[in-house]
């Protein structure tokens, strides 16, 4: 049976076909990139994953042309990713869309259906420029995540509160955590500073504070 499976590759692909095949991988995936480029309003992008991309169209477009339609070659490269194990967390949700969206690029290029990659990478990619787009028009709202110790001295409210106050529009907490062997309280919050570019300042502002040590401010994968 196994046999049988291995004979129905019967469509060999020409050489032609595969280096076109290639070449829409490579031009979706190189334009799906600068796109991230464009559209990413983080502090500052991975390269790696940037580049990533572009390796991940042309690969996907390979194994999909390795394939072909030979079910052993299908089942064989299901066990293989079965043995593979990928320990990398994607934080924020648009890199996921963005692998998906390199996939589907590099199916579509790799299966011989390019018109599907060049369109569908421009349609979606317009779609997604014009959604960065009217969300920057809108103003993203630039959480900061704040996390400091305090020793409490029983005041009502506490000093620091004062200066969150002033240099944040929006403040929540988050969570709280106490020692049971000291009086120090570790607390976190979400801010939204009025100002991000002076959040040097509000750190400052916070170090003047009685008792208040330790102090964090991360905005995605940054700290400062």
């Amino acid at each position: 049976m196994l046999t049988d499976f291995q004979q129905l590759d019967l469509f060999p692909i020409p050489a032609v076909e595969i280096l076109l095949n290639f070449l829409v991988a490579l031009c979706c995936g190189f334009a799906i990139s600068w796109l991230y480029r464009k559209t990413y309003h983080g502090p500052g992008y991975s390269t790696s994953f940037v580049n990533s991309m572009v390796l991940l169209t042309l690969i996907t477009a390979m194994v999909i042309m390795i394939i072909g339609n030979n079910l052993a070659r299908a089942f064989g490269l299901v066990g293989a990713m079965s043995i593979i194990r990928f320990r990398t967390a994607v934080k924020e949700t648009f890199d996921i869309v963005f692998i998906f969206f390199a996939l589907a690029a590099g199916l579509a290029a790799g299966a011989g259906s390019r018109l599907i990659a060049v369109f569908g990478t421009m349609i979606i990619g317009t779609i997604v420029f014009l959604l960065a787009k009217t969300q920057a028009l809108n103003g993203s709202k630039r959480e900061f995540l704040l996390q400091f110790s305090v020793v409490p001295n029983g005041k009502e409210p506490p000093e620091y509160v004062a200066v969150i106050d002033t240099h944040c529009r929006e403040q929540r907490m988050v969570n709280v955590k106490s020692s049971e062997e000291t009086d120090i309280m570790e607390l976190t919050y979400y801010v939204r500073l009025k100002r991000p570019e002076d959040s040097h300042v509000f750190i400052d502002q916070l170090k003047t504070v009685h008792g208040v040590k330790h102090i964090n401010l991360y905005y995605d994968e940054e700290q400062f």
